[in-house]
């Protein structure tokens, strides 16, 4: 499956990519059973937030070490890279199950 994020926002697109990779858009969807749908996500720098979120928006990951908080905006890395803001939101969006990392292995960006 392709989707193409030209002039949408961050969570529609990540919303559009989740039930694809879940499979809710096939015929025969069952919630315990991986459907192994696989989606290429086009056009993602074109990708935007809505509101003020570009600004006020903070990713963080710490290392684990005094001192490891790394914080980022989400204009700046939206700008840097954008495929990050993207998997950021699609990983929130699927459920926290076996099959998470899998169908995170199954999206790619073009």
């Amino acid at each position: 499956m392709r989707v193409d994020a030209s002039q949408e926002t961050v969570g529609r697109v990540a919303s559009r990519i989740a039930s694809f990779l879940i499979g809710k858009t096939k015929v025969g969807y069952v919630p315990y059973i991986d459907s192994g749908a696989k989606v290429v996500v086009i056009n993602i720098a074109q990708v935007h937030f809505s509101g003020k979120k570009a600004t006020q928006k903070v990713y963080r990951h710490h290392s684990m070490h005094p001192g490891g908080l790394k914080e980022e905006t989400a204009k700046k890395l939206l700008k840097e890279k954008p495929e990050e803001v993207i998997l950021h939101a699609v990983w929130k969006m699927l459920p926290r199950n076996k099959f998470r990392e899998e169908r995170m292995k199954r999206l790619s960006f073009k």
